[in-house]
């Protein structure tokens, strides 16, 4: 009869066991299907394989006159859509794409590191945690300095700017928008 009794209790202290693995591999896989919602490092996993509408980013740079020899700063307005977001620079994690621009040295006319607007923190509904990110308009500053033998005349510098956009719910795969920024050398 003890024998049983002791059957019976290794018996229920492993279904409790295997009972309480089961509820963390469920909050588990809970934990993993919030996350792919949004963009690992590699970019690879998303709720949306698409990409938003074309128009849910815009980006225009203001003209920009440096002197031969001096420095200016150019700025990048992004105008983002109602209803959207994009991810911040610096992101809040590191799995979620940052915004990011780059231009390319061209005519004796040198950008240097690009200066993110502060961003707004932001709750979503795929997210666990408040965001930080940029809606409606911000503009990125960048500083730019010219050769002192630049030529003198209107010059374009190639950008590229790397966004994710989001909605309430997911976010779409990243993109690239070409954007130009016209510079004058007097």
């Amino acid at each position: 009869m003890r024998r049983n009794n002791s059957a019976l209790i290794f018996c229920s202290l492993l279904l409790l066991v295997f009972a309480g693995c089961s509820q963390n591999d469920n909050a588990t896989k809970q934990t993993a299907n919030t996350s792919t919602n949004q963009t690992s490092s590699e970019g690879s996993t998303s709720t949306s394989t698409k990409t938003p509408p074309a128009d849910v980013v815009r980006a225009e740079a203001s003209k920009v006159e440096i002197k031969a020899g001096g420095s200016a700063e150019a700025s990048v307005k992004l105008t983002i859509a109602n209803g959207y977001h994009i991810n911040a620079n610096p992101p809040s994690f590191s799995y979620l794409k940052a915004t990011e621009l780059t231009v390319e040295p061209a005519e004796g006319i040198t950008p240097d590191k690009p200066v993110y607007p502060a961003s707004v923190s932001r709750k979503f509904a795929f997210a666990p945690d408040p965001l930080a990110v940029y809606e409606g308009e911000a503009t990125i500053k960048l500083p730019l300095k010219a050769a002192s033998n630049a030529q003198q005349g209107a010059h374009t510098l190639k950008g590229n700017l790397r966004i994710q956009a989001c909605n309430e719910e997911l976010c779409f795969q990243p993109r690239t928008i070409e954007t130009s920024i016209p510079v004058t050398i007097k």
